[in-house]
C-alpha cells in the first residue's frame, strides 16, 4: 500500500527554494527513505539518475568514475568535468541541467564519492539528493564533511497522523477539537487507534502490514526482526565484533534506565555500563558503551533530552535521559523488562511527546535548544516532564505528561511560581478545556502535535489564545 508521508511537502519547498545545496536527507534504516526519494524524482522531474552505493549501481558508478578520471602522467589533463563524465558514462541521457534530480543512496559506502559533495554543490546545475542509514560512518577521517553546502531533512517513521491516514481516518485526527468541541466518540476512537500506535509504533513496513491484517502480535515480532537486521548490518561498520554484541544489551539497559530513574542521570554512560556490565565500569566498558550510542543516535534509533533547573533555559545540561526514535521499538524493549503495562503506557506516553517535540524543534524551529527538555525545580524537588521555550513569543510552556488523571503538583508550583508562563496538560482520557486565566491548557494526549507556542504573541493588542 502506498503511504501518505507529510515530508513530501518539504521536499517540493526544497525544490522550489532552490538553495544550490545538496539535500541531505536523514533517517533510521527502513523509515520509507528511498521510497518517498524516487516517488519525488519521478514526479517533480523530467530526468532521475539514481544510484545506491550499497548495490550493483553504486560499484558500476565508481567503475565510471575511475574511468572519467583516467590519465596519464606526461598527456594533456581530460577538458571534460571528470565528475559529469562520469555520470554520463553511467547514463548516456544524463543532462545537468534543473530537469534533473540525482539521488546517490546508501552514500556513506563511498568516501570517493561522499566526497564530491562540495562539487556537486558548487559546480552542477542539477538538483542533488544523498541519504543514507548509517551516516554515522562519515564521522571517520577519511569523510571530508561538507559544511555549509548541504541542507538537512529529518525522516522518521510515520507519525501519528500518518499512521492514521494509513488507515483512512487522517481527517478524524485533523478535525478533532483540541480543547473539546468534537462528539464524545471522535476522542474514543482516536484514543483506540492511539494505543495501537503506541505497540507498534511507525515503521512503514509494520504500518502496512498492521492497516492490512490488524495483527498486533505480528507487528510485534516484525519490529523485533527490524533491530535484529540493524545489529547484524551494524557489524559492517565496527572492527571489533565485541562493540555490535553491545547493541543488545544497551537497548535492554535504556529500557530499565527509563523505567528506573526519573532526576536526569548525571553520568549516562557510566550508569548503563553498571547495568550492562554489573561487574565493571572501567574506562574500556564505557569507551564502548559511548561508541555504541554515539551510533544508535547517528544511526537516528535513540535520541537524547537535556535537562533545565528551575526552568531556567540558560541552565541546560545536555545529554541527561534517552528515548527511543519510535513507539514501537520503545515498547519492544520496554515490554522484555517485565514491567507492569501501566507503567510501561506512561512511559510510551512520555516517549510519544518527546518525539513530538523534537519534530517541531528540528523542523519548524519553533523551540530554543538543540533537544527537548525536562525540567528540574530545586524548591520542590520535582520534575516536570517537558520544559519549552518558544522562538516564536519567547514565553516559556510546561509540558505534563499524564496518561491517568493524576495531580501535576510539580508543573502547577513552577506556574504559580512564574517559571512558567504556560501548562500543558496532556491526558489520555479527556476531551481538552482551558482554564479561566487561559494559562491551564488540557490537551488529549494523542493530539499533542498540534499544540500552540505562540499563545503569548500579541496580534491587534489581543492575546491569540
Amino acid at each position: 500500500m502506498e503511504l501518505e508521508r507529510l515530508i513530501y511537502k518539504d521536499l517540493l519547498a526544497w525544490k522550489s527554494e532552490n538553495t544550490g545545496r545538496v539535500l541531505e536527507l536523514q533517517g533510521a534504516r527502513q523509515v520509507g527513505k528511498t521510497y518517498i526519494l524516487k516517488k519525488f524524482a519521478k514526479e517533480n522531474f523530467r530526468h532521475c539518475l539514481y544510484i545506491s552505493m550499497a548495490e550493483e549501481s553504486g560499484k558500476d558508478f565508481l567503475n565510471c568514475l575511475e574511468e572519467a578520471a583516467k590519465w596519464t602522467p606526461g598527456t594533456p589533463r581530460p577538458r571534460y568535468h571528470v565528475l559529469k563524465e562520469a555520470f554520463r558514462l553511467y547514463d548516456q541521457k544524463f543532462v545537468d541541467s534543473g530537469d534533473t534530480v540525482i539521488v546517490i543512496d546508501e552514500i556513506q559506502e563511498s568516501a570517493r564519492v561522499y566526497n564530491q559533495i562540495r562539487t556537486l554543490a558548487r559546480e552542477f546545475d542539477s538538483y542533488v539528493i544523498v541519504t543514507g542509514s548509517y551516516l554515522g560512518k562519515v564521522l571517520q577521517k577519511e569523510f571530508f564533511l561538507p559544511a555549509g553546502d548541504t541542507d538537512k531533512l529529518q525522516m522518521g517513521t510515520l507519525s501519528f497522523e500518518e499512521f492514521l491516514a494509513a488507515l483512512g481516518e487522517g481527517e478524524l485526527y485533523r478535525n478533532a477539537g483540541l480543547y473539546g468541541g468534537s462528539q464524545p466518540d471522535v476522542y474514543e476512537r482516536l484514543k483506540g487507534y492511539f494505543e495501537t500506535y503506541q505497540y507498534i509504533g511507525g515503521y512503514p513496513a509494520v504500518v502496512s502490514y498492521y492497516a492490512e491484517h490488524r495483527d498486533i502480535a505480528k507487528c510485534e515480532s516484525l519490529i523485533g526482526r527490524l533491530m535484529d537486521i540493524f545489529t547484524s548490518e551494524s557489524i559492517r561498520y565496527f572492527t571489533d565484533i565485541t562493540d555490535v554484541d553491545v547493541f543488545p544489551k544497551l537497548f535492554q539497559a535504556i529500557a530499565i534506565l527509563m523505567l528506573r530513574e526519573k532526576q536526569g542521570v548525571r553520568e549516562l554512560p557510566t550508569e548503563l555500563s553498571r547495568i550492562i556490565y554489573q561487574e565493571e565500569s572501567g574506562r574500556t566498558t564505557k569507551k564502548m558503551v559511548n561508541r555504541a550510542i554515539s551510533w544508535l543516535q547517528e544511526s537516528h534509533i535513540i535520541g537524547y533530552a537535556s535537562k533545565s533547573t528551575d526552568c531556567d533555559h540558560l541552565q541546560i545540561k545536555e545529554n541527561c535521559r534517552y528515548y527511543f526514535l519510535d513507539l514501537g521499538i520503545a515498547y519492544h524493549f520496554l515490554k522484555a523488562t517485565g514491567a507492569e503495562p501501566r507503567q510501561i503506557r506512561g512511559l510510551l506516553a512520555e516517549n510519544y511527546v518527546y518525539l513530538c517535540l523534537r519534530k517541531r524543534l528540528q523542523k519548524q524551529k519553533e523551540l530554543a535548544g538543540n533537544a527537548p527538555w525536562f525540567a528540574l525545580y530545586q524548591k520542590t524537588k520535582g520534575e516536570l516532564d517537558f520544559f519549552a521555550r518558544s522562538l516564536i513569543d519567547y514565553k516559556n510552556y510546561g509540558i505534563e505528561v499524564k496518561s491517568t488523571d493524576a495531580a501535576a503538583k510539580t508543573a502547577m508550583k513552577l506556574l504559580e511560581d512564574g517559571k512558567l508562563d504556560y501548562l500543558y496538560l496532556l491526558k489520555g482520557d479527556t476531551k481538552g478545556g482551558i482554564s479561566k486565566d487561559g494559562k491551564v491548557l488540557t490537551v488529549p494526549l494523542y493530539l499533542v502535535d498540534r499544540i500552540s507556542f505562540s499563545l503569548g504573541k500579541k496580534c491587534d493588542g489581543y492575546s491569540t489564545h
